[in-house]
Order: structure tokens, then sequence, then C-alpha cells
């Protein structure tokens, strides 16, 4: 078998294709730049296959080098197990997830502890973002796994119901819609609004719900945390409309109120995405088996 590459040639273009030069790749590797640079020119000249565009100063993929970058990941990941099988350790290898910030902040803490006591020498990390964000890094490979609240399909992604949530409107206690019982959405849309930032999953339901409405709606401030549009309802006469798992606190407290819209249709569900080409390490199993075990209330 005639093998012209080294793993340590696949790490160099794996890190490479996800930071988009060779220098910032060479940095995460402890090389020289020189070192990476002839490294990745040894590569593409024993195969004559250009893995890399030079677009200004960064460096995009090819078309052969779209197709070498999820085998060349699966190479590594296979690798990074037979290491660990010939060094004697057990358990899945490094796991990188996202979540979107509802989910980020009140669901995905419990997921990584539970992983984490079930495989205590197994890395995980936890980027949190925007949906949109999320899915990106999803399908540029960044990411093993993202929870994402909002929708988003494309080719590259595979996608799963996860859970259902709710979406609830509020207000501040001295809010004069705080006294009723059920609003109209004549009452609501007389309001000025505290909202996400477009690309978040939480502003992506309300515009669904809102679609009707969206030539009377009035939208005075976009914020990109969800703890922070709390605070400005709380604190003003906007009202505003988040996930429910962001309230219980808050409502507790009396911070705020929810109000009950019965004609606005706030359901909505989370989501798994992964990338289509991925291959599905262990640590990913494991966490798509919390991940189920979550969903049907288990533990």
């Amino acid at each position: 078998m005639d093998i012209r590459f080294s793993l340590r040639q696949l790490q160099l273009f794996v890190a490479i294709a996800r930071s988009g030069g060779v220098s910032t790749a060479a940095a995460q590797l402890g090389m020289s730049q020189s070192a990476a640079s002839t490294a990745l020119i040894e590569l593409e000249t024993r195969y004559q296959r250009p893995l890399f565009e030079r677009v200004g100063k960064r460096l995009r993929l090819s078309e052969i080098g779209h197709q070498l970058l999820p085998v060349a990941m699966e190479t590594l990941d296979r690798a990074a197990k037979a290491d660990a099988v010939l060094r004697g350790r057990s358990g899945p290898g490094p796991l990188q997830i996202g979540a979107t910030q509802t989910i980020g902040t009140h669901l995905a803490p419990r997921l990584i502890a539970r992983y984490r006591a079930r495989h205590a020498t197994s890395p995980v990390t936890l980027d949190i973002a925007n949906t949109a964000d999320i899915a990106g890094k999803v399908e540029d490979f960044t990411l093993d796994l993202g929870l994402i609240e909002g929708e988003h399909s494309g080719a590259k992604l595979l996608v799963e119901d996860w859970l259902a949530d709710e979406m609830v409107a509020i207000c501040a206690p001295s809010h004069p819609l705080a006294a009723c019982a059920t609003c109209s959405v004549e009452q609501v849309l007389a309001e000025k609004w505290v909202v996400r930032e477009r690309g978040s999953g939480t502003r992506q339901a309300l515009d669904h719900a809102m679609l009707p409405h969206a030539s009377r709606w009035t939208i005075a401030l976009e914020l990109e945390q969800t703890q922070a549009i709390v605070e400005m309802v709380a604190a003003s006469p906007l009202i505003g409309c988040v996930s429910r798992l962001a309230l219980e606190g808050p409502l507790a407290l009396g911070q705020v109120r929810a109000l009950s819209v019965p004609a606005l249709d706030l359901r909505r569900k989370f989501t798994i995405i992964r990338h289509r080409d991925k291959y599905q390490t262990e640590g990913m199993d494991a966490m798509l088996a919390l991940c189920a075990e979550m969903a049907a209330g288990a533990g």
C-alpha cells in the first residue's frame, strides 16, 4: 500500500481548513510557519492536487479539499482511538458540542455533568452562540454536535427533533398588561417589543408567530442575550418573549410577569444537528444517548 501522507500532514490540513490560514494552524500544532507551509506543499505535490485556493491572505478549501476534510477527520478520530487503546485508556475522545443560548444556559450544563459523570477522563467543550452560528460551525466540522432552538436545514446537515419548548411573552410587574388574565393580539401589538437578534432561534420562532401581524408589530430594541431581554423588560415598558426555561427564576422572584396570549402559537422544538459526512465518534454516541434520555425524561 503506497500511502503518501502522514497523520501530521492530515492534522495540519484539518487545522488550516478550520482556521483559514497556515500561521494560525501552525501555532495550534506547535509548528513554525515555514515548517507548516513546507508540509502542506509536500502533501499537495505528492498527489498533484491543490487542497486550498488562495483568496487574499486566507486559504479556502478546493473541491478536492472539501472531499478530503471529512475523510481526514475520520482518519484522525480513528487514529486517536487506536492510540488510546495502545496506551490502555478507555472512554471517548474529545467532544466539541455547540448550543444556542437557552439550551446552553439551562440544559447543556446538565448534559455535560452527566457525560462527565460517566466519562470522567473524556474532555468535552461547549460553544454557546445563536442558531446560525452553531449551524455554521457544525457545517464546517468545528463542532461535532449542535443543540439548537431554531429551524435549520441544509444538504450538509442531519436534523433530529429533540425536545418541545414553549416561549412566553413577558412584561414588567408595573406594566398595564400585567393585570390581564389573558391578552389579545391587539393588546400586545399596541406595545413596543424587545427581541433577540436575527439568526437566533428565539427570534425565528417569534417572527413566525408574528408573521400574520408583522405590519403592526413594533420592535424597539434587539439584544443578543436572553437574560438582557428579561432585565430590559423588568426595567422598562417594553414587552418581550423568551423560553419558559429562562423564566423560572425571574417569575418566582416577581421580576417579570408572564402574559397569556392564546392567539399566538409560541410553541417550538429544540433539535440536534450533525454533519451528514462526519464520522460518528464514541463521544458523539455517548452524548446522543444522554440527549435521548433527557427527551424520555430519564435521569
